[in-house]
């Protein structure tokens, strides 16, 4: 058995791609669009790592998916939780969770999906502004 991928349902494609890949630094892979079960699948992996992949399906007839809290999260490992926290914060993105112990951060996509952020290896050294800075909402 092997690992494919995470399907995340979403209601608008544009912001979500906007989220994932201008934002988050995913990278497209492929997409499907069916016409017949009116449907778009995009398939998404982070540079390097195109085994793990996130495909977000978007139903052309709109549906609401609600919080989307049950479904958890998705998790990426990254070089710098500061420096990816400041990149996603400068476009835009609110830092649910921030990472006050240099190891892990929240975000959450346009649909309300959360994104777990962990530090490669050993946390960072505690630092500000991210030391002070209180969780916003829910991740």
């Amino acid at each position: 058995m092997r690992y494919l991928h995470t399907m995340v349902r979403v209601s608008d494609l544009d912001a979500s791609l906007d989220f994932y890949v201008n934002k988050l630094g995913l990278r497209e892979l492929h997409r499907k669009e069916s016409e017949a079960g009116r449907y778009t699948l995009v398939f998404l992996a982070a540079p390097g790592d195109e085994s793990a992949q996130i495909e977000l399906t978007y139903n052309w007839d709109p549906e609401d998916y609600g919080s989307a809290r049950n479904f958890g999260h998705i998790a990426y490992e990254v070089d710098d939780i500061y420096a990816t926290c400041e990149r996603l914060m400068n476009a835009g993105v609110t830092i649910h969770r921030p990472p006050r112990d240099g190891h892990m951060a929240f975000v959450r996509s346009p649909d309300k999906i959360s994104i777990e952020l962990l530090q490669k290896g050993d946390p960072l050294p505690p630092k500000e502004p991210w030391v002070s800075m209180p969780n916003v909402g829910t991740w």
